[in-house]
């Protein structure tokens, strides 16, 4: 018999802390992986809900910040009758480091998936040197 695995659904992760929000609403954590080649550096960060107008990426001080808006889907003539599907804004910083070349950042968004495409400077990629022989 084949080795099956659950299933499971991930629950949005609310963000904790103790600062003040100056906007109501819930702020959530967006899922990401992370996968590293000797070129580049991609990031997935799952934000279910969000538009591509809703979406804002921020680099500042080499700082990566993420955020998405996901609005109530209900239209203004329906009552709201079972909400499993939490609103609020998806949220989530990222620290680059001196091997990332951030003139060069790509961003696709598609299905509410983010996919970042981080290159490396040329200096951070490894390569082979030949040895001559004299």
């Amino acid at each position: 018999m084949a080795d099956t695995k659950e299933l499971r659904v991930r629950d949005k992760q609310e963000v904790t802390t103790s600062t003040e929000q100056t906007r109501p609403g819930r702020v959530f954590t967006p899922a990401v992986d992370i996968f590293e080649t000797e070129r580049n550096i991609t990031l997935l960060a799952d934000m279910p809900g969000v538009t591509s107008q809703g979406l804002q990426i921020d680099l500042r001080d080499g700082v990566l910040t993420l955020s998405g808006e996901v609005k109530p889907f209900e239209g203004a003539d329906e009552a709201e009758v079972l909400i499993e599907f939490e609103t609020g804004t998806y949220y989530r910083q990222f620290t680059l480091s001196e091997t990332i070349d951030q003139s060069k950042i790509q961003a696709k968004f598609v299905d509410g998936v983010l996919r970042l495409v981080l290159p490396k400077v040329e200096k951070a990629i490894p390569r082979k040197i030949t040895i001559q022989t004299v």
